[in-house]
């Protein structure tokens, strides 16, 4: 496929978590002149791999993803930086006369990098701590009402149960005296060049249908205990120099089975837990695509691993790729 568009494109493929993203990505691999650049914030982290569904070696040796397997969990992993290097796997993907494919679900990251990032305050240890001990004592949904009186533009971005967020925004603001959504509006515009530089092509996998949807998310998760999901996180565990607060431990699923290793949840209560906290995961994705500007819709309604579907939504992502950069 010959690239003639001034600009040099960068697609993207997003979608909620059990979409069907990875075998889109392969599948158009395999047609495409595309290298993979994952946008996932657990899939960084070694260790980490059948909870977050991770690509099997086979399936990384057929199609390798950039940005996998970056760091180890005790170290956490940033918005700030994963711009950082996404632009730099963008630039040398180009260099090599071929096109970046970025895929995956982290909404905030593919936010970050089309927009930039504001400069804001490295984190706190002891602020953290002492903001997690209070969400232990009074929830969550307190410190989201906190965040609420102090900038309610955020706090209005944010589900009372998102903790990661929430105690950020927190963080910022009492360290600084102003507000994360002040401080990102501050933002200088040199940090928003992106679609200034490429050819941004979007697509995003939507379920229509939300039951749909929600089966899904429970087989995988119990056909990842089958695969031994449990024991992927005894190992974690057992390290000693792992705990909850990290971002690795809070993904959705590692945390549940965290919570069940150390006895605070029965085998059930970790299962359902884990599943319900997958279709919240879910819903802030397609919270985020909904209102997310000028992405090409590829519907997927058919059950896990369909091969006519992903031929479908192959094809219509082919034609839309070839249309747009030929």
């Amino acid at each position: 496929m010959a690239v003639s568009t001034h600009k040099p494109p960068v697609v993207f493929l997003m979608g909620p978590t059990a979409s069907g993203k990875t075998a889109t990505a392969m599948a158009l691999a395999e047609v495409l002149p595309v290298e993979l650049i994952s946008v996932d914030s657990t899939l960084v982290y070694r260790g980490l791999d059948i909870g977050t569904a991770k690509p099997t070696p086979d399936e990384l040796a057929r199609a390798p993803h950039r940005l996998i397997d970056i760091r180890d969990p005790a170290e956490p992993y940033s918005a700030a930086e994963f711009r950082r290097d996404a632009l730099r796997e963008i630039a040398e993907i180009h260099e090599r006369g071929r096109i970046p494919l970025l895929v995956g679900g982290t909404m905030l990251y593919f936010n970050v990098l089309i927009n930039g990032i504001a400069d804001l305050p490295a984190a706190d240890p002891n602020l953290r701590s002492a903001l997690e001990t209070e969400a232990e004592q009074k929830g969550w949904p307190e410190l989201h009402r906190q965040l609420a009186e102090v900038d309610p533009q955020t706090a209005g971005r944010l589900h009372p149960n998102h903790s990661q967020r929430i105690l950020r925004a927190l963080e910022v603001w009492r360290l600084t005296g102003e507000t994360l959504s002040s401080l990102q509006a501050k933002q200088s515009a040199d940090t928003c060049l992106f679609a200034g530089q490429f050819k941004l092509l979007q697509m995003a996998l939507m379920p229509q249908n939300r039951q749909i949807l929600h089966e899904r998310i429970a087989r995988r998760f119990r056909r990842m205990l089958n695969q031994g999901f449990e024991n992927e996180v005894r190992v974690l565990y057992q390290r000693g120099d792992l705990h909850p607060a990290l971002p690795a431990i809070r993904a959705v699923g590692y945390r549940q089975m965290w919570q069940h290793l150390a006895g605070e949840l029965g085998k059930e209560e970790m299962v359902a837990a884990g599943i319900a906290a997958t279709r919240q995961l879910a819903k802030r994705q397609l919270t985020w695509l909904r209102g997310w500007k000028d992405v090409v819709v590829l519907p997927t309604d058919r059950s896990e691993g369909d091969a006519g579907q992903i031929a479908e939504i192959t094809g219509q992502a082919l034609n839309y790729v070839e249309r747009m950069t030929i």
